[in-house]
């Protein structure tokens, strides 16, 4: 192992300097950051993006482009409020065609649709450029598919997350209905390929997210991708 301990800040640093493109992964979602998520349904650390450079080493100004990866439906595993949980039979059909499953707990993941207040949180504390959206196949065969645009909070229209517990939990999802697809979208590799109302969905949820949907993935596989602009250049 010895060979490959270094300096990493200055080996990092030492690549962008040269031109290099430097790739930092990070796990885990927004709201489970310690300081910007759900407290105290949160981890002990920072998956958000500043994370990535209190890791690293590499200084703010050195981040030219922040991903977040997106699904298509919402998911959370563990405690932590859901306004847009499903305990029906779609909850369990998106559980079930999306696999969804925790890697490392090997708990189900509660399910529900899209929420766009926590997609514009996520966009704004981490200062994303792009989306990844992920398994948008899952929601092929749906005839209507509910949007989360905003919460009802005792009456009172809510645009953004609430920023307590209490309201969080009390929060009830108000939804936009958009028409869903019948049509296998896993061959698809362009926005051209996909059916009209798959495109209309994606174009939906970046309009309301924050920042484009700049790749979608359509299936598992490596290959089953959409890039529609380029992520690393």
């Amino acid at each position: 192992m010895r060979p490959y301990v270094t300096d990493t800040s200055l080996l990092l640093n030492q690549a962008l300097a040269a031109g290099k493109v430097v790739l930092l992964e990070g796990s885990q979602g927004t709201l489970l950051d310690v300081d910007h998520g759900t407290y105290p349904f949160v981890t002990s650390s920072n998956p958000t993006a500043g994370g990535a450079c209190a890791g690293s080493g590499i200084g703010p100004t050195k981040i030219t482009r922040v991903i977040g990866i997106l699904k298509a439906y919402t998911t959370r595993v563990g405690s932590g409020p859901f306004p847009t949980e499903l305990f029906d039979e779609d909850g369990e059909a998106l559980r079930r065609i999306g696999g969804e499953v925790g890697v490392t707990t090997g708990r189900n993941r509660r399910c529900g649709w899209f929420d766009a207040p926590i997609a514009r949180y996520a966009t704004r504390v981490n200062g994303l450029t792009d989306f990844f959206l992920t398994k948008l196949d899952v929601l092929t065969g749906w005839e209507k598919i509910p949007v989360c645009v905003a919460y009802d909070i005792d009456g009172t229209r809510v645009e953004e997350i609430p920023t307590t517990q209490t309201d969080f939990h009390h929060a009830k999802p108000i939804y936009e209905y958009l028409p869903g697809w019948k049509e296998d979208i896993s061959r698809a590799r362009s926005l051209e390929d996909l059916p009209a109302n798959a495109r209309s969905y994606v174009q939906y949820l970046e309009d309301i997210s924050g920042a484009p949907m700049s790749a979608i993935g359509v299936g598992p596989g490596r290959d089953e991708t959409i890039a529609v602009r380029d992520l690393v250049s």
